[in-house]
């Protein structure tokens, strides 16, 4: 059974991740203007009216700086949920069926994790285009080797269970197992590692927003934000530290929360 240890580090990440849940999710009520909407007031210094002051091309930055939590957590729990839904099935018939089918699936996996994952999403990027559809696809296929190996590694050790030996030995077929013993005991590290994948997916979107290959304008993206305040950071640092706190933020919340499962 899944479950988060009642302890401070838990609850820490818990609220951190539901706080920014709720502000993406109420971002319409809480931002004070139309995050695309240009004015004549340039890089104006934070203010009664503008809490975070306004970018190059007037438009208010804490507007921007919340509804861009929702490109980030739509790419990050995306891709994570294509990596669970590709990785997992991988891993648990990996795992449990062995042989040559086991050999040439860890040989697949090896091969995809000894890729960097930022450049592979960086080449893969440059050649499909910077949307957010093929953002949520790419991390997902750049992160699924690493859910299949972890899901891989717990099912050859359950396998050899004394519960699966004896539902073997009432004849129950692989699919029977895999689903009522291997799955059930797989569940727990599965749920840590989604978690820690929307974290890197989040991570890895901002980095390549900041490089150009993030969701296209006029979308608020807190690494588009960042690349942007980047150029005026002595004119407006909340430019770019704004977003760039929101990430690490929300990365942190969900690392906490991942490493909390047990």
């Amino acid at each position: 059974m899944l479950s988060l240890v009642a302890k401070p580090k838990s609850l820490i990440g818990l609220a951190i991740v539901l706080a920014i849940l709720l502000i993406v999710a109420f971002a319409p009520l809480l931002a004070p203007y139309d995050p695309t909407r240009s004015s004549l007031t340039f890089l104006a210094p934070p203010d009664a009216q503008h809490w975070m002051g306004t970018d190059d091309l007037g438009r208010d930055t804490f507007s921007r700086l919340l509804y861009g939590g929702r490109s980030s957590l739509i790419v990050g729990i995306g891709a994570a949920i294509i990596a669970t839904l590709i990785g997992v099935p991988v891993g648990l018939a990996a795992g449990y069926v062995g042989g040559k089918f086991d050999l040439l699936a860890s040989q697949l996996i090896d091969l995809f994790i000894a890729l960097p994952g930022l450049v592979l999403g960086l080449i893969i990027t440059a050649m499909v285009g910077p949307t957010l559809v093929n953002l949520v696809l790419v991390l997902g296929f750049v992160s699924w080797p690493r859910m299949a190996r972890l899901t891989r590694g717990q099912a050859l050790a359950i396998r050899e269970s004394v519960f699966v030996e004896a539902a073997r030995a009432v004849g129950a077929g692989p699919a029977w197992i895999i689903h009522a013993h291997i799955w059930p005991n797989t569940a727990r590290i599965v749920a840590a590692q989604f978690a820690l994948t929307v974290a890197y997916s989040i991570f890895t979107s901002a980095s390549l927003s900041f490089l150009g290959l993030g969701v296209p304008p006029p979308t608020p993206d807190w690494g588009a934000m960042v690349r942007v305040g980047f150029d005026y950071l002595a004119i407006n640092p909340s430019m770019s530290l704004g977003p760039s706190a929101a990430v690490a933020l929300t990365v942190f919340g969900f690392y906490i929360v991942g490493t909390s499962i047990e």
